[in-house]
């Protein structure tokens, strides 16, 4: 079993933006720059937000993080985009989900300019990735996509099962495991937690995508020996043991099922870095066009 390490690879992503940033900057443009709206105080969404803002510091981006309390209404924060769309000193901007239940969160995604949309997820850069036009990935597809590449993992004729059927994830990262791409050129089955038969369907699986939102939900069981596995799941539960009184959960119980993998992700250092990367890459990407 060899570990799949998110944070090495996104050191490296970092460290390739970062020389292009000294390039930009050298020839007398200004830096990229990343934009944040963070509604209300959800933790895992304050500290999301702390890591990009350190991230972009890393890189030589400027950053922007601007704070709504979760009182605010759907209107304006609408107006808020807007704002942000219209300012041409921003490249991209992200509004951290999940929002409160009285917005809407389509309306607010359907707001955004595709040319900033470096989360990926309005639907023109969802429509241009189902062509296979050049466009804006989802952040987290984009990262698994990175972390497979720079680990050579074979995914050509392999049969990838992708656990989770979910705009942001599940089915994005379907359609790049089956572009003829390299990594790509899978036969790719996108299961859910209504599947007939998921055990036998993921044990076929030489590549497991799990992206369910379910605590430990993939067990040794249902796994295929040398399959490769990637979780992308990441669920708070308390621990008293540990000192900020939580420990993080991934949805592969990742005791049991690494003995049987070739290769695995953690539920820290996996996916996560990964998906922060690939935001610093949209984000320089939409520089560029600009």
């Amino acid at each position: 079993m060899q570990l799949l390490d998110g944070n090495l690879c996104a050191e490296q992503i970092r460290q390739e933006i970062t020389q292009k940033v000294d390039a930009i900057k050298a020839s007398g443009q200004r830096a990229p720059h990343l934009a944040a709206v963070l509604v209300g105080n959800d933790g895992a969404s304050e500290n999301y937000v702390a890591f990009k803002v350190k991230d972009c510091a890393q890189v030589g981006f400027e950053s922007t993080t601007i704070r709504l309390p979760d009182t605010v209404t759907e209107d304006e924060l609408l107006a808020k985009v807007a704002e942000l769309n219209a300012d041409d000193g921003i490249d991209g901007f992200i509004v951290q989900l999940p929002l409160p239940k009285h917005i809407d969160e389509n309306k607010i995604i359907l707001a955004i300019d595709a040319k900033k949309d470096v989360d990926g997820f309005s639907p023109v850069s969802v429509g241009k990735l189902n062509l296979g036009l050049p466009t804006f990935i989802s952040a987290t597809p984009n990262g698994i996509m990175e972390l497979l590449a720079r680990y050579k993992i074979e995914t050509e004729g392999k049969h990838c099962v992708v656990l989770g059927r979910s705009n942001i994830v599940g089915t994005p990262m379907a359609v790049l495991m089956s572009r003829n791409t390299n990594p790509g050129n899978a036969t790719v089955t996108i299961a859910h937690s209504r599947t007939k038969n998921l055990k036998e369907l993921c044990l076929s699986a030489d590549i497991l995508i799990v992206a369910i939102g379910k605590t430990e939900f993939v067990t040794a069981d249902m796994v295929k020996q040398g399959a490769v596995v990637i979780d992308v799941g990441q669920t708070r539960v308390p621990d008293t043991t540990k000192k900020n009184g939580f420990r993080n959960v991934g949805d592969v119980d990742f005791d049991n099922v690494k003995e049987k993998c070739s290769y695995i992700t953690y539920v820290t250092g996996g996916v996560g870095p990964m998906t922060r990367a690939s935001l610093l890459q949209n984000t320089l990407k939409a520089h560029q066009a600009r």
